[in-house]
């Protein structure tokens, strides 16, 4: 019964989000809302994280196939990506540079803040 109550609240946060959005003709996905919902009610300590961590922590394990989906529906419309393979491999490109300049930054910027002066260098 602990699993199916775990599986309902995940599964609650998710439809909730898709409602949502599709009654409100939002752009943002439901799926995404509905993550957005189940992390505030963790984070107001509504729901606890042992009320989910069972089935969370199966559904973490087993993400592999639940990408099968959406690599099928590639698939199926590989004939759109075939003639603009080189237009998604020249975003890949410059967005994978910007995020790495981001997460640069940003470490740089955690290590000055928390752990003092930082030159880039390494200390040995």
């Amino acid at each position: 019964m602990k699993i199916y109550r775990q599986l309902f609240y995940i599964l609650f946060c998710s439809f909730l989000g898709e409602g949502i959005s599709v009654l409100l003709k939002l752009p943002i996905p439901g799926s995404v809302l509905g993550m957005l919902f189940l992390f505030s009610l963790l984070q107001s300590k509504l729901l606890k994280v042992s009320d989910v961590e069972e089935v969370g922590n199966f559904l973490l394990a087993n993400m592999t196939i639940l990408f099968l989906p959406a690599g099928v529906g590639i698939m199926a419309h590989f004939e759109l990506l075939q003639k603009k393979w080189w237009q998604i491999t020249l975003i890949i490109l410059i967005l994978l540079t910007v995020n790495i300049f981001f997460v640069g930054k940003i470490t740089e910027w955690v290590k000055v803040k928390f752990e003092g002066d930082y030159k880039g260098e390494i200390n040995e």
